[in-house]
């Protein structure tokens, strides 16, 4: 087994590299499982990947940075979701969105509330069109949403 790392791999991780290192398309499914795992990339495990791998940390990074569903920073204890499909999009959801980094002080580059608590991402479609413009926080699903819902939203997530 591979010494520990910055990264803080567990031993079922470090043994899944070990399996995949040599495999075709291995570093997807890798790196699918350092997030799985820790709930993001961090630059630390970028670079410990590709250490145990012998994949040249720029293309570990370019991959990272290419798919969206890698993520860079950690998400909060509250994942929340804006839908931005068509439908959604075009009821309002840019406006939800908006609002809620705006309630949750969220600056461009920033994905989470520097508490930990409150994490923000669109998406494009959660699967309820019917009920657009929609929100979902840990995967409790808020629809037909205005701007003015969404504080009292996030206020029985902050005392939860």
């Amino acid at each position: 087994m591979a010494k520990a790392g910055k990264a803080g791999f567990s031993k079922d991780l470090y043994d899944f590299i070990k399996v995949w290192k040599d495999k075709p398309g291995n570093l997807i499914m890798i790196l699918h499982h350092v997030q799985e795992e820790q709930g993001y990339i961090s630059k630390d495990a970028a670079m410990e990947v590709s250490e145990l791998t012998g994949i040249p940390v720029a293309r570990v990074f370019g991959v990272v940075s290419f798919y969206h569903f890698f993520k860079t920073q950690k998400p909060g204890k509250n994942q929340i979701s804006v839908c931005l499909g068509t439908a959604c999009y075009l009821k309002g959801g840019q406006d939800i969105i908006d609002e809620t980094r705006t309630l949750l002080k969220l600056t461009d580059k920033m994905t989470s509330t520097e508490d930990g608590l409150f994490s923000v991402e669109p998406v494009r479609c959660i699967g309820c069109c019917g009920l657009a413009p929609v929100m979902s926080i840990n995967g409790d699903v808020y629809g037909k949403l205005t701007k003015g819902q969404v504080k009292g939203i996030l206020d029985k997530y902050r005392s939860a």
